[in-house]
């Protein structure tokens, strides 16, 4: 590493993180950067190796938690004796539960402006040129699409002069790459940038939030065994017994032992499953840490996926509306076309709620948000946001009439009737065919059911 020597390094970054545990005391070692707090947590400093000149020079380290993203360790080095420095960023937050791909049409200029949080296991890519920055082959950063094109080009023009020297020929392909990864700064032709993290912890910025950005494609995907290896998550191999009839899980609370998503903390989850009336079975997971006392619950379905997609549409018309009973599955996209305002499948992940509850949740996603109404975001586009707030408000206090749509492919998602077993005048119910890409997205057109067993036997053979 070039941030500490490979022998005491190692050791003097353990005793410091140890060293932080133990200031830290009740406190949660990955505290929030909060400005007027005097008892905020000092980075640590710890005498390191230089790998430029192999003097001793100070590594400094800070655990913090980012708001709306994850705790991560910000890391500087710094030689006085020749100058170098060097800085980073890791995270230190959980592995998510299902990777994540983010592809973006870069059509403007202003496009290569968007944030980019790039993790160590990210591979990022553009197609046209075959380009591909594998996995773990830069480290973690916080940059734009264009830093990532300029960190690109910087790492390949780094060795051209030896190249030249010892294989022409290769140095020649290279300067011809790098002209056309230059070209691609200027936009005179459109091209794709793909960003494909196993891990769930990368993100491209979205400039147009709260509305859909029709450039950007966000796909959460199951992992596959090499990539869970490659993250080091071994897989559990399932063993399950058989339930005996008389065994009804539905009269009992199951514990099992967790982490804290907020300090990390040893915490317990409760989980139950529970039958919604006029629906199906689900699955309520709540998490209550006695350390920071964060509170969490989580929603999964207890069937398969449906044969049929549903979309739910509501007319909002009276303030009683707000105190719907509604499941949002992890797959439901949510959109309120008066607002013009569209979440996709995964935000939110899966809530048993009411309609009030989830219009706060996405209230509080707006305005808590760093990258939508940080110090970085723009004048106009903070109004714009606030605006989008104020008419949520108005929603939620009954003074605006809008359609609230729930279109969930997988068919899991649910919004109470309060006429059933009578219809809701306000209310439609429509189920649809899923198209090709919803297939996809949920992993069905690659999932074989019938006859799979014959035809296992003939390929056999």
């Amino acid at each position: 590493s070039a941030l500490g020597g490979a022998g005491s390094g190692l050791e003097g970054s353990m005793s410091a993180l140890g060293a932080l545990r133990e200031a830290a005391g009740p406190r949660p070692l990955f505290g929030p950067l909060e400005a007027g707090d005097e008892e905020q947590q000092q980075p640590a400093e710890i005498e390191s190796l230089c790998m430029a000149c192999l003097r001793r020079g100070v590594t400094r380290l800070l655990l913090t938690r980012v708001p709306f993203f994850r705790e991560v360790i910000v890391s500087s080095f710094a030689c006085d004796t020749c100058g170098w420095s060097n800085a980073e960023v890791q995270s230190a937050g959980r592995i998510q539960e299902r990777g994540v791909r983010y592809t973006l049409a870069v059509r403007a200029k202003q496009d290569l402006n968007r944030e980019v949080v790039k993790t160590d296991c990210a591979t990022a890519r553009i197609p046209e040129l075959e380009f591909e920055i594998p996995a773990f082959s830069q480290k973690g950063a916080l940059t734009t699409i264009e830093g990532i094109i300029d960190r690109a080009i910087a790492g390949l023009e780094q060795d051209q002069p030896v190249r030249k020297e010892t294989d022409p020929g290769v140095a020649g392909q290279i300067d011809e790459f790098l002209s056309k990864l230059k070209h691609l700064k200027e936009v005179e032709e459109a091209f794709t940038f793909v960003l494909d993290d196993p891990s769930g912890n990368s993100f491209v910025e979205n400039p147009h939030a709260p509305q859909r950005d029709e450039g950007l494609v966000v796909t959460h995907y199951k992992r596959s065994a090499q990539q869970s290896a490659m993250l080091g998550i071994q897989e559990e191999e399932s063993d399950e017994k058989l339930v005996e009839p008389e065994d009804d899980l539905r009269n009992e609370v199951l514990q099992f032992n967790t982490n804290c998503p907020e300090c990390n903390a040893p915490a317990k989850t409760n989980m139950k499953l529970v039958q919604i009336p006029h629906f199906k079975e689900v699955v309520i997971m709540a998490t209550n840490c006695e350390v920071c006392g964060h509170r969490t619950n989580e929603v999964k379905s207890g069937g398969a996926i449906e044969p049929l997609g549903t979309k739910i549409t509501l007319r909002v018309t009276d303030p009683s509306d707000m105190t719907r009973d509604l499941l949002k599955s992890e797959t439901c996209r949510v959109e309120i076309p008066e607002l013009e305002f569209e979440m996709g499948m995964g935000a939110l992940g899966g809530k048993f709620t009411t309609l009030e509850g989830l219009l706060k949740d996405i209230q509080t996603l707006v305005e808590k948000n760093p990258f939508t109404l940080g110090d970085s975001c723009t004048p106009g586009r903070t109004e714009k946001l606030c605006a989008f707030s104020r008419k949520l408000q108005q929603i939620l206090d009954g003074q605006l009439q809008v359609h609230f749509v729930m279109d969930d492919p997988a068919g899991n998602s649910y919004l109470q009737n309060v006429y059933a077993p009578e219809e809701d005048p306000e209310l439609r119910v429509e189920h649809y065919e899923r198209s090709f890409e919803q297939n996809e997205e949920l992993g069905l057109n690659d999932m074989k059911t019938e006859n799979y067993e014959t035809e296992k036997a003939s390929s056999e053979q």
